[in-house]
C-alpha cells in the first residue's frame, strides 16, 4: 500500500530543494527549512489576471509550484480560435467562461489547489479586492488592462514623510507577455522597481492606417480589411454599432475586404487574418507562452518565499533565429504620476467636494475627465453606476476637509478617463492632499492611503 507521506514528499521533492537549504543567492530574510512549504501552500494567495494563453500556463505552473490559493479573473467567453494554444479548453467547452473552465481543469488535475474563477471585467471589482493577493501575475494582451492592474496595484503603496516607499504595502507584481516567438517576463515592485507606467515606452505605438490611403490606395490586405471595418460599414449598416464578437458582422468584413481586395489586384484576405486585424489579435504559440509562464511563475516563487533573489527586472526572450535571452534592469521614474508618492495639491480647508473635482479635471498633470474620489476605501464621489452617484451627491456641496474627517495631510484616490491615442481608457491616479494652515499631527504624517 502506497505511502501518502512519501508520495507527497516525492510530488514536491524539486520544490523543497529550493526551500530546504540556503544558498548564495537567497534572499536575505530567507530562513530554509519545512515550514516555508507549509507556509506557501497555507498563506501565500496569487491572482492571475487573464485566463488566456498565457494565463491558462501560469495557472498550471503556479497550481505544479505549491501554490494552492489562487483565483483567475478573466471577461472573455472560449472561441475556436483558441484551441491551438489555450491548452486548458477543448471544443465543447467553446462559449463558456474562460476563467470558471480553466479553474476547473487545473482543479481536477493538480490535487489540493483551489482556484476561485472571476468572470467579468477587471475594472468590475472594487479596488479593494485587489488587496488581498499577496502577488498578482499578469498574463494580459491589452496595454490598457495591464495600465488599469498596474494603476490598482501602486494606488496600495504608501510612502512615509520623507517618501521612501513602506516595504510593508507593496504589491508585487509579475507580468509576462509573448507575441509570436517573442516574449518578456519582468518583476514590478511599486516604489522600488519601474512600474508599467514608468517603461510604457517599451511598447511600441499601435499601428494605424490613414483614412485616406483605406479609401483611396490600399496596398495590403490589412487596408482592405480596415476599409470594410471603418467606412463600409458605417456606410451599409448606419446607425447599428458593430459586434466583432458577432459571426455574421465578421462573416460580412470578411465578404467587404474580399471584394475590395479582388478590385485592387490585392492577395492574402482570409478570414482569420480579418479576425486578427479588427480584433487586433497578436499572434501567439504556445511554446512561447510556456517559456513565459515559467519564468514569472519562478519569479512568484522567490517573491513569496525568498529562496532566490528576484528577477532585476526585466526578461526578454528571442526564439525566432535560435535562441536569445537577455535581462535588462530598468530604473524607476521618480515623477511617475502611478508609482509615486503622488502629486502634491495644497488647499484650504474650505473647498468644496465639486471645486475640488474640478481643480483635479484641470490639472495639466491629471487632465482627468468624469473623476470619481474615494478617500481610504470611503466612497466620496461616484460618477458611476447610477445609484452610487445618487448617494453620494450630496457630498459634492460639502467641504472636502470635512469629508476627509479634517485630516491635515492624506491621500485621495480619483478614478476617472484619460485620452490616449485619441482613445478614452479608465484610470486610476494618487494625490497628496495637504490643506493649509492646519497642523499636521506626526502619526497622520504620511503620504500614503489606504
Amino acid at each position: 500500500m502506497a505511502n501518502p507521506d512519501f508520495e507527497s514528499n516525492a510530488r514536491w521533492r524539486d520544490l523543497d530543494k529550493l526551500l530546504l537549504r540556503p544558498g548564495n543567492l537567497v534572499n536575505e530574510n530567507f530562513e530554509p527549512g519545512p515550514q516555508l512549504r507549509s507556509d506557501l501552500q497555507e498563506y501565500a494567495r496569487v491572482l492571475v489576471v487573464g485566463a488566456g494563453g498565457l494565463g491558462c500556463e501560469l495557472l498550471k505552473d503556479f497550481a505544479l509550484s505549491g501554490f494552492r490559493n489562487l483565483e483567475v479573473i478573466d471577461m472573455d467567453r472560449i472561441e475556436v480560435t483558441n484551441l491551438n494554444r489555450q491548452f486548458l479548453f477543448r471544443l465543447q467547452d467553446v462559449g463558456r467562461p474562460k476563467a470558471e473552465v480553466a479553474a476547473q481543469r487545473v482543479m481536477e488535475r493538480v490535487s489540493g489547489v483551489n482556484i476561485v474563477p472571476h468572470f467579468c471585467r477587471i475594472e468590475d471589482k472594487e479596488v479593494e479586492f485587489y488587496n488581498d493577493f499577496n502577488i498578482i501575475a499578469l498574463g494580459l494582451d491589452s496595454i490598457e488592462a495591464r495600465s488599469y492592474i498596474n494603476a490598482v496595484a501602486c494606488s496600495f503603496l504608501e510612502y512615509d514623510s520623507e517618501d521612501n516607499p513602506i516595504q510593508e504595502t507593496m504589491k508585487p507584481m509579475v507580468d509576462g507577455g509573448t507575441e509570436g516567438f517573442k516574449g518578456h517576463a519582468r518583476v514590478i515592485m511599486p516604489g522600488v522597481t519601474p512600474c508599467f507606467e514608468c517603461t510604457i515606452w517599451l511598447f511600441p505605438p499601435q499601428v494605424k492606417f490613414p483614412l485616406c490611403t483605406l479609401a483611396e490606395t490600399p496596398r495590403t490586405a490589412a487596408h482592405c480589411i480596415e476599409y470594410a471595418h471603418l467606412i463600409k460599414w458605417d456606410e451599409v449598416n448606419s446607425g447599428k454599432a458593430f459586434d466583432a464578437d458577432d459571426p455574421e458582422h465578421m462573416q460580412w468584413i470578411y465578404s467587404e475586404a474580399t471584394k475590395r481586395a479582388e478590385l485592387f489586384g490585392i492577395p492574402g484576405v482570409t478570414y482569420s487574418l480579418t479576425q486578427g486585424v479588427v480584433k487586433n489579435i497578436i499572434p501567439a504559440i504556445a511554446s512561447t507562452n510556456a517559456i513565459i509562464s515559467a519564468a514569472c511563475a519562478l519569479e512568484a516563487l522567490k517573491l513569496a518565499t525568498g529562496c532566490s533573489k528576484t528577477l532585476s527586472n526585466y526578461l526578454t526572450y528571442n526564439g525566432l533565429e535560435g535562441l536569445h535571452t537577455k535581462v535588462t534592469e530598468f530604473f524607476k521614474d521618480k515623477d511617475c504620476l502611478v508609482c509615486g508618492p503622488g502629486v502634491l495639491l495644497e488647499l484650504d480647508t474650505s473647498i468644496t467636494l465639486q471645486k475640488f473635482i474640478e481643480l483635479v479635471e484641470e490639472h495639466p498633470k491629471l487632465l482627468l475627465a468624469k473623476a470619481s474620489v474615494t478617500h481610504r476605501g470611503k466612497n466620496l464621489y461616484m460618477q458611476a453606476p447610477p445609484v452610487l452617484e445618487e448617494m453620494t451627491r450630496s457630498n459634492l456641496n460639502l467641504p472636502l476637509y470635512d469629508l476627509m474627517d479634517k485630516t491635515p495631510k492624506d491621500v485621495i484616490h480619483i478614478t476617472g478617463m484619460v485620452s490616449k491615442n485619441d482613445k478614452k481608457t479608465s484610470c486610476l491616479r494618487k494625490l497628496r492632499v495637504v490643506f493649509k494652515g492646519v497642523d499636521v499631527v506626526t502619526e497622520m504624517d504620511t503620504a500614503g492611503g489606504a
